[in-house]
């Protein structure tokens, strides 16, 4: 793995690199979004937006899997989703991430499902998330490929949300299929039900974009807070490109698992920090980076 540096050789190298690259391939898992600001990790964020889930011993937003009745479940996805996926409000570390690549080829493939990218002035029309968005539904079974936006349905539910006892008051406004009357579920990616025809002409986009960039060009792969948890999603595309093209360049940003693979050394490196601190850095003259902190996919 790659050798120590301090915090100011990272820095200087990173904006060295950003510098010289023709494109730019933002890549991002977990630890962006929660150096922005939504930790799911966060036990006391969870607790003033959930106090009944709190009640039950529940501490933190990785519910996926956990047995609830659809009446405290859909409680839970209102208000989460409302949180994370439609505040109206500029996440001022998406912005910043942003002004350090508007005026470079770039594309975002990230998989975070909370639209922070398109929300904080990146192209729509450059975002692959292969993991789904906060912003659609889809049926469960699925008896069709379509999906549909959850915003609407958020705001019925919100209307019917008991905050103390954390239930949907009342039964008709929790969701059904508008294809067949069915259970329906948020769309991202869990199992083989997924249904993913929304962000596969992203996808077809992102590889055409990548198979004609012009030989000799640089490509800059800046990953952000991509752990273990789905390394084939971010981790592991992002050091196969490298490898495959001879101008790329990789910087992986993440405070506990920053390691790059020995075979890209002198194209790959590891930032040990947060991604906030990373950005902030970068976006200044000269600054130091905290190695503190953080959670990752």
């Amino acid at each position: 793995m790659s050798d120590k540096r301090s915090a100011t050789d990272d820095t200087d190298t990173v904006r060295a690199w950003l510098d010289e690259s023709d494109h730019v391939l933002v890549t991002a898992g977990a630890g962006l979004t929660a150096a922005a600001g939504y930790d799911y990790g966060d036990t006391v964020r969870f607790q003033e937006l959930f106090p009944a889930l709190h009640r039950l011993g529940l501490r933190s937003r990785y519910m996926v899997g956990v047995p609830l009745p659809p009446e405290l479940m859909w409680g839970y996805w209102a208000v989460h989703i409302a949180d994370v996926r439609y505040d109206p409000r500029p996440n001022p570390l998406y912005q910043d991430l942003h002004a350090l690549v508007k005026d470079k080829d770039t594309w975002v493939m990230t998989s975070n499902v909370d639209a922070l990218f398109v929300r904080n002035a990146f192209d729509p029309e450059r975002i692959f998330t292969p993991q789904g968005d906060y912003g659609r539904y889809q049926c469960t079974t699925p008896c069709t490929r379509r999906t549909w936006s959850t915003e609407p349905l958020v705001e019925e539910l919100l209307r019917a949300y008991d905050p103390t006892s954390g239930l949907i008051t009342d039964p008709g406004a929790l969701p059904r299929c508008p294809n067949c009357g069915g259970d329906v579920e948020i769309n991202v990616r869990i199992g083989p039900e997924f249904v993913d025809d929304a962000y596969l002409p992203a996808a077809g986009r992102l590889q055409d974009w990548l198979n004609t960039l012009p030989a000799g060009d640089r490509l800059l792969v800046l990953e952000f807070g991509a752990g273990f948890n789905t390394p084939g999603v971010i981790r592991r595309p992002g050091e196969h490109l490298t490898r495959r093209l001879p101008g790329a360049r990789l910087v992986r940003v993440n405070p506990d698992h920053p390691e790059v693979p020995d075979d890209l050394t002198g194209r790959a490196l590891a930032v040990a920090a947060r991604a906030d601190h990373l950005i902030s850095a970068l976006n200044r003259p000269s600054s130091t980076l905290s190695t503190y902190g953080d959670h990752c996919e």
